[in-house]
């Protein structure tokens, strides 16, 4: 990197904003901060700006972004900053006002806990900049329609925070159609920044930011990565739960005081203990039961408490308690979380990451990464992975160690820059509901036409076509969202007034609905599922299994019966949605010799069972194998194609389920499956019809007021994906 004197990029930015940054004592900028300044000061093209955690993306944006703001004509311009977290806005609003107090830059952080005071001031001036994340910007165009022109009349830029977390969802989507209509509004294009530290595909997260014109987009990637990367995985083997076959009831030697997970809090407690760090569990549950035992060991070895729980269901002054302590570098501080900590907040660095299970993604295990090993120091990462005890109950796909190779494969795609390219392009028909109720509350209503043309046809949600709109508006028009006067003007319902003027209409998702489980008029329990589902579906519940003989999607029940034999998956609490790529290098490293060096001897030793039996079974050249009764059908792709195929199969009256590595077929010889997915293969499939078979097809905010026909449509946009189902079977199927 060039000193500061000979880089032309610093003689760009204006004589203040140069001062500022001799006063933080900085000797160079950094490199994406470097090849930012032109573009940005241009304002002529938009910018992504992909740099790993705590490289000076927020500078980057902002230092050619005050710079334009410092000169004469632009003294009532403003700028909107969008983040997907109110934490970060906080975080952000002390980062950037210190750059601003002396520049008389306003700063104006606005969020659901921001006073009504602060939100007027910049309503009646709306000159500096606007930190806002989409549900704040929703409100603005509900509340302050009229407005919304003279709002945003001398807006500069769009800077899009945390770029990747939007992609594919439903929230990204309403995040597009918002600022779609902030350009409408002003008649005018407004250069877009996005900022990022994980992007698995830059073309479209380009084609994101900028829709239809992607290509357009100036990317800005910083290859900076001479960090030191540290890394270890620990295997654990969890012994089999015995149930006594006469009383069906655990037997009492089941609970045993040194089980897996007081060995990996141990662990955690000996290696962590006097440093911070953040500890990452999938489930809230798990950080419940860590944070427990750790604070436990502390109060039994007489020493202060160095362990904090920090998940979305704790109250916001729980989880700022936590922040706040990790933050204050005083002490050590280690936090045992689930995503909340994964982007956003400036918690300042942390010694090292701690992640117990397989990781969500590798984009998330990147992005959890980074918040260790700054300014200089090694990045490291552990990793703690469970196995089952194999004896000879064990289902034929525990042995192969699903958990630990989905990990290594995960840990090897990390190490060659790979991350999950953001999901295809859905309908989000749920969202759309949300963008036309909001339009006619900006505008006081709207022809269809005019809505047509502003949303789908020059809008974001432009697959689809004119005929499915109409429905879609003789939907809301049914279920009370909508009314039309005798001039074709559409209007609130009923329904949409009242949807539309409470607090939580601004937000355009909701977390995934828990189901009651029900068997023989007894409750089980309940569940968060937000896999396919139909009759014939199978689970694991309370250490049974089950079959699914009735779900009703309007009271969230579903109707359970003991399994017969077989090995179905648990529903909820999975790691995430594996892309093939994953399960493609798992195939690599199962039919490979090298073993990693960042394995412990516990990990090796789960490892080379693995691999003993995937070759016992021979499954380098076979896809079906005979398990009891049972198939299993071995295609080493994601779960998009497994769930398809999954789906395919319970069509054709054959009890199916995706089991992650495998798909389970009950009752099937191999002779059978295999002329069935052969034909499949080749077959004209009717997708809608499919996607009627799926009974849990709504999860999005407003998906019970579709129609069953858009509702399967939007369904097959985003969870299922029949083309690329067909194309491996031809691969692996019809080849033979």
């Amino acid at each position: 990197m060039e000193n500061i004197e000979q880089t032309k990029a610093f003689y760009l930015l204006d004589e203040k904003i140069q001062r500022w940054i001799w006063q933080q004592g900085w000797t160079e900028l950094r490199e994406a901060q470097e090849e930012a300044i032109q573009p940005i000061l241009e304002g002529k093209t938009d910018v992504i700006i992909a740099a790993a955690t705590a490289s000076g993306k927020t500078e980057a944006a902002f230092l050619p972004i005050c710079s334009r703001l410092l000169k004469t004509d632009n003294f009532e311009a403003s700028i909107l900053y969008i983040s997907p977290l109110k934490a970060l806005i906080n975080d952000q609003f002390s980062r950037i006002s210190d750059l601003c107090k002396e520049l008389d830059i306003k700063v104006y952080p606005w969020h659901g806990d921001i006073g009504s005071g602060r939100k007027k001031g910049f309503v009646k001036e709306p000159a500096g900049i606007l930190l806002i994340t989409p549900e704040s910007l929703e409100a603005i165009f509900v509340n302050y329609g009229h407005d919304v022109k003279r709002i945003f009349s001398r807006l500069l830029y769009v800077i899009v925070d945390e770029l990747h977390s939007f992609i594919g969802s439903e929230r990204g989507i309403q995040l597009q159609s918002l600022l779609h209509r902030v350009e409408i509004a002003i008649r005018r294009r407004v250069p877009r920044i996005g900022l990022s530290a994980t992007i698995g595909d830059m073309l479209l997260a380009a084609e994101f930011l900028r829709p239809g014109q992607g290509k357009d987009v100036r990317m800005i990637v910083s290859r900076s990565s001479g960090q030191e990367l540290k890394l270890l995985l620990k295997g654990y083997v969890e012994k089999e739960i015995k149930i006594d076959e006469n009383s069906n009831e655990l037997k009492e030697d089941t609970f045993d005081d040194s089980s897996v997970e007081s060995s990996i809090a141990e662990s955690l407690f000996k290696t962590l203990r006097g440093t911070s760090n953040l500890i990452f569990a999938n489930r809230r549950a798990s950080v419940e039961t860590y944070s427990d035992n750790l604070r436990g060991m502390c109060e039994e070895n007489r020493v202060p408490n160095e362990f904090w729980p920090h998940h979305g269901s704790l109250s916001k002054e729980l989880r700022e308690e936590a922040e706040s302590a990790i933050k204050d570098k005083s002490r050590p501080v280690s936090i045992v979380c689930t995503s909340t900590l994964e982007m956003g907040i400036d918690i300042g660095s942390v010694t090292s990451i701690a992640q117990i299970g397989v990781s969500p993604s590798v984009a998330s295990m990147r992005q959890r990464l980074g918040r260790s090993g700054r300014r200089g120091d090694p990045a490291i990462l552990r990793i703690y992975i469970t196995e089952q005890e194999i004896t000879n109950s064990t289902p034929l796909q525990d042995t192969l160690r699903a958990n630990l190779v989905q990990s290594i494969a995960m840990v090897r795609l990390l190490l060659l820059k790979w991350y999950e390219p953001p999901p295809a392009k859905s309908f989000h028909l749920s969202t759309l509901i949300q963008q036309i109720l909001s339009l006619i509350a900006q505008y006081g209503g709207v022809t269809a036409s005019q809505a047509w043309d502003l949303l789908c046809n020059n809008g974001p949600f432009d697959l689809l076509n004119k005929k499915q709109f109409i429905e879609l508006l003789r939907c809301m028009g049914n279920e009370g969202l909508l009314a039309q006067t005798n001039d074709g003007l559409l209007l609130h319902g009923r329904l949409g007034e009242k949807i539309v003027n409470h607090y939580s209409f601004y937000t355009a998702f909701i977390t995934p609905e828990e189901y009651r489980l029900i068997t023989r008029g007894k409750t089980l329990g309940t569940l968060p599922i937000d896999r396919p589902l139909s009759e014939g579906s199978l689970l694991i519940f309370g250490g049974r299994r089950w079959e699914v003989t009735g779900i009703d999607q309007q009271k969230k029940i579903i109707e359970l019966i003991p399994a017969k034999g077989g090995r179905p998956p648990s529903f909820g609490g999975q790691a995430g949605w594996v892309h093939d790529s994953i399960r493609q290098e798992m195939y690599k490293i199962y039919t490979e010799n090298d073993i990693p060096v960042f394995l412990d001897p516990t990990a090796k030793e789960l490892l080379g069972e693995a691999r003993y039996y995937f070759n016992r079974y021979g499954l380098e050249n076979k896809h079906i194998l005979q398990n009891g009764k049972n198939l299993l059908f071995f295609c080493w792709r994601g779960d998009k194609v497994m769930d398809t195929i999954t789906a395919l199969l319970r069509n054709n009256g054959i009890k199916a389920e995706n089991d992650g590595i495998a798909i389970t077929v009950l009752d099937t010889t191999e002779e059978e499956l295999t002329g069935y997915l052969k034909n499949v293969a080749k077959e004209s499939i009717e997708a809608l019809e499919l996607a009627r078979t799926i009974k849990n097809k709504p999860s999005a905010k407003y998906d019970n007021f579709l129609s069953e026909d858009l509702m399967c449509a939007d369904y097959l946009s985003s969870k299922m994906d029949l083309e690329g189902a067909q194309y491996m079977l031809k691969q692996i199927i019809g080849a033979h």
